[in-house]
């Protein structure tokens, strides 16, 4: 077994950021839980998942992230979204 150490103020930021995550997966699981159905658009999804447009047209092009496409605009189902989250997580 390999024992890595960290610093203390590494080991904050990086929990402060499992904290948002967390945060933000619990308000799209509420959000499903309401029944609100709430779709989300490219900025959304970008400031969710914390990606450039670009790599969510590639996801959207490799069929990692389901969508629907009204006039020219992409919308996404939020427990879609929750999905790519947790597999972007086990990686």
């Amino acid at each position: 077994m390999e024992i890595v150490n960290i610093e203390a103020r590494t080991f904050e930021a990086m929990m402060s950021r499992f904290d948002a995550l967390e945060k933000k997966m619990n308000s799209l699981h509420s959000e499903q839980d309401k029944g609100l159905k709430k779709w989300l658009d490219n900025q959304d999804v970008c400031l969710i998942l914390n990606i450039s447009k670009r790599t969510l047209q590639t996801y959207r092009d490799n069929g990692t992230l389901p969508y629907s496409q009204v006039n020219h605009k992409m919308y996404y189902k939020p427990n879609d979204i929750e999905q790519v989250m947790c597999k972007l997580l086990a990686k």
